[in-house]
This record gives C-alpha cells, sequence and structure tokens, in this order.
C-alpha cells in the first residue's frame, strides 16, 4: 500500500472537474503497467479513473490494482471508444488530464486529441510517430491555444529523457551564447507488439511522414533572430563519447528543436545532435542492414502483416525480462567557453520507465503547478524542471559527470 502523502493542490485551471487524471487504454500492455505506477504513487487526494471500450478487462484491472492499493476497489471506470465520439467527449469534459497509450497512433490517436482541444483538457500520449505528432499540429494546434488545452505527445522513452536531458544540459551553460548539445543513447531493451506495429506503420510511410513534415515547417513561425538545428553527422566514430555514433531517426531531435525554439534560455544558435552509442563496428554495420531490410519490408504490404502477426498488439516482455533492462542518455555540452557532460539513466526504458514517464507526466500537468502554456507543447515547455524533480524522486537519475571551464 502507498505512503500516505498530503491531499495535492491541483493547479487552476478555470473549472473544477470530475477527474484529475484519466487513463485511457488502461488495459493494453503499456497501460496495465501505467495504472500499476499510478495505484502505487498517486498521491492521496489524486481523483483518477481508467478508460477502455472492454468493462470487463477494466473490471479485472481494477481487481488486480485494489491489490495494490485498496482504494483502487473504488476507481471509476469510464467507457470510452475512439470510434464512439460521444465516449470521448463524455472522458474529456469530466477531468483535467487525460492520458493515452491507444497507438499506434496515426490509426487512433486523433479522435481523443481533437475531443481535448475542443473540451479544453490537457493530452498526453506515447506517440513517436513524427507523422502523426505533425498532422495533430496542423489540425488541433490552433484550437488547443483557443480553449488553453495543453497537448503533449512523446511523453515516454520518446522523448522525455532527451528532451528533458538537454534542457538540464543547457542549464549548465552560460546563458546568451551559441550552444551546442549531443546526445548519445545506450540502452537494453525489449520492443511489445504495440510499439513493433507503431514503428512498422511509420516505416511505410516516409513519404506521407516527410509531406507532413513540410506542410508543418511552412505553417510552424521560427523563434525570430535565433537558429535551431538538429542535424546529426553520419555514422563516425565519436572522440568525445570513445563509441562508434550512428545517428537514430527517431522522433526525439524534433522534439528537442521544438523546445529550443520555444525557450529562449537554450540560446541565440542552438545546435543538437543525437545518436546511437555502439562500441564496435560489426555492431554498426548489422543495426544499420537489419533497418534496411526492415525499412524495405515495411513497404511491402503481406510482409508488414506478416512482420506484425509475429508480435502481437498487447504483448510485450516480462517483468523478469524488464528488471534486466536499463538505458543511458549521454549528453555533451558546451558553449561560452564551457564544456558539461551529464546524464540521464534508469531502467527498462520501453515499458517500466516508459509507464512511470506518463503516469508522473500526467500528475505533474494535473496537480503542480507550471508555466501558463496551450497549445501542442513538448514536455520540456509544458513542464519542465517540475517534471524532471518528479522522475528524480521517482529513480530516475540526472546527473552532471563533468565540468570543464575552458573549450
Amino acid at each position: 500500500m502507498p505512503t500516505a502523502q498530503p491531499t495535492p493542490r491541483r493547479n487552476d485551471r478555470g473549472d473544477d472537474r470530475e477527474h484529475d487524471v484519466v487513463l485511457f487504454g488502461a488495459t493494453g500492455f503499456t497501460g496495465r503497467l501505467t495504472a500499476e505506477y499510478l495505484a502505487a504513487h498517486a498521491p492521496g487526494g489524486c481523483r483518477w479513473a481508467l478508460a477502455g471500450r472492454n468493462r470487463e478487462k477494466l473490471l479485472r484491472l481494477r481487481e488486480h490494482l485494489a491489490g495494490i492499493d485498496p482504494a483502487c476497489a473504488e476507481l471509476p471506470l469510464l467507457h470510452a471508444d475512439v470510434t464512439d465520439p460521444a465516449s470521448l467527449r463524455a472522458v474529456a469534459a469530466g477531468t483535467r488530464v487525460a492520458a493515452t497509450t491507444v497507438g499506434p497512433y496515426l490509426r487512433h490517436g486523433e479522435p481523443l486529441v481533437a475531443t481535448c482541444a475542443e473540451a479544453g483538457t490537457d493530452y498526453l500520449d506515447l506517440a513517436g510517430e513524427p507523422e502523426f505528432v505533425d498532422l495533430m499540429y496542423l489540425r488541433h494546434h490552433l484550437r488547443a491555444r483557443e480553449t488553453g488545452a495543453r497537448l503533449v505527445h512523446s511523453a515516454g522513452f520518446d522523448s522525455v529523457p532527451h528532451d528533458l536531458g538537454v534542457l538540464y544540459t543547457v542549464r549548465q551553460l552560460p546563458e546568451g551564447a551559441p550552444l551546442r548539445t549531443e546526445g548519445f543513447v545506450r540502452l537494453r531493451g525489449d520492443a511489445s507488439g504495440g510499439t513493433f506495429d507503431s514503428l512498422l506503420t511509420a516505416f511505410s510511410r516516409l513519404r506521407q511522414t516527410a509531406r507532413t513534415g513540410q506542410e508543418r515547417r511552412r505553417a510552424e513561425p521560427r523563434p525570430a533572430g535565433r537558429r535551431i538545428s538538429t542535424r546529426a553527422d553520419r555514422p563516425h566514430r565519436s572522440r568525445a563519447a570513445g563509441m562508434w555514433a550512428v545517428p537514430l531517426p527517431t522522433i526525439d531531435p524534433q522534439v528537442v528543436g521544438r523546445s529550443a525554439a520555444a525557450l529562449e534560455r537554450y540560446g541565440p544558435d542552438f545546435r543538437y545532435s543525437h545518436y546511437l552509442a555502439v562500441r564496435r563496428l560489426p555492431v554498426v554495420a548489422g543495426l544499420l542492414a537489419g533497418a534496411g531490410a526492415l525499412l524495405a519490408f515495411a513497404q511491402l504490404p503481406p510482409a508488414r502483416r506478416a512482420l506484425s502477426a509475429r508480435l502481437a498488439p498487447g504483448t510485450g516482455p516480462d517483468a523478469e525480462r524488464r528488471a534486466g533492462n536499463w538505458f543511458k542518455v549521454r549528453f555533451y555540452g558546451e558553449g561560452g567557453g564551457q564544456r558539461v557532460v551529464t546524464q540521464v539513466s534508469g531502467g527498462d526504458p520501453g515499458y517500466g520507465e516508459t509507464a512511470k514517464m506518463l503516469a508522473e507526466s500526467a500528475l505533474c500537468l494535473a496537480l503542480d503547478e507550471l508555466p501558463e502554456t496551450s497549445g501542442q507543447v513538448t514536455t520540456a515547455v509544458a513542464m519542465g524542471d517540475a517534471l524532471t524533480g518528479r522522475l528524480e524522486r521517482a529513480g530516475i537519475a540526472f546527473r552532471v559527470l563533468s565540468r570543464d571551464g575552458e573549450v
């Protein structure tokens, strides 16, 4: 049973809704882990609920959660289905924050985004799909600005450690100076069926992703008098990291760039490069060959269906396997005559820590005093230091490894 905590102070968003947080997709693999985390760690007085389309599964999950905290036996269960707009409107109207694990988001995500933008409800997801995130900006950002809703995508391993890690690194460097930061990811982890399905969907839509990205760049204002770059070099041996650096084609550098564009603390000229750090050259070759093969198969519908069938949605690594997983993201930052090396690290990146990040992000949006923001915003912009503090208290480490006053 969790330690008793004082009733939290809720943020003032101009309303008093029935729930602070609603978790949608709670019976899926990552949703269940997120629900377990909330059962163990949501503070006393936090009003949270489970939402999904299958009431029997929700009832079984609630019974399981009551074994973690007996108070969960009274958790509200809400009907929510992406094909039933009325159910989504009821959920959004009754909560401050709606957090969803229902992906692939390109296929299932927009109805809840649109409903939250209309209702002025804060929205969170785990989307690592650039096309989806860009489409949601184009279609719902302006309405969310009008209603005060904060639409926060990529609130798991994509892209919280990278987004907040760069912000943490930037804060160690002088203000007002050009800054350059490189991020190097090392990890041990496993893929769930849902994650694999999202990856295949993204790989099969590269042209659409590029076209949507161009549309967003034309529509999105650029920061006046400031330059932001998130380009990475080709695979190379990094002297700083002492390893081979392989550019990561994930959404993470895009998220970092949007945080940098929104926050002047990143300086007048900010550059970020994002890599997977690999010790041995043969591993680099194997990774590149594997990614190329997966990309090629994703273009062929029969091959894509066959690959999806090998790892079905709703499945994932068991607790014993997750316990052996870990991640470390090391950042090398310099500017204003100073250099700093920082690191963000934690346990199982894809599921255990992702569930923690999503849950703490939801609690942060619902309960903490935060900067006034609205529309589509990143975790660094919406929550920044408040979320970093929460994650540190939850066991994810943010550390300065070294400083050098002369570059």
